[in-house]
């Protein structure tokens, strides 16, 4: 029997950055994505908290192998 299982998560990931003095909160919004888009933040992300959210199991129906 072949049963595929798919399990949800959400993964918080945290990442202690700094940035620079004086910016409006749109503008730290935007310097946040602009390093996440970049890519620059990605080595310092850590997984702080994973929640399970849901599990699923499939049964796959095999045909009979003649014998």
């Amino acid at each position: 029997m072949k049963v595929i299982v798919q399990v949800v998560e959400k993964i918080i990931s945290e990442a202690h950055i700094h940035i620079p003095d004086g910016l409006t909160e749109d503008a730290i919004k935007q310097h946040i994505v602009g390093l996440y888009n970049s890519g620059e933040i990605i080595p310092d992300l850590n997984i702080f908290q994973v929640d399970f959210e849901s599990i699923s199991a499939t049964i796959v129906q095999q045909p009979q192998e003649a014998a």
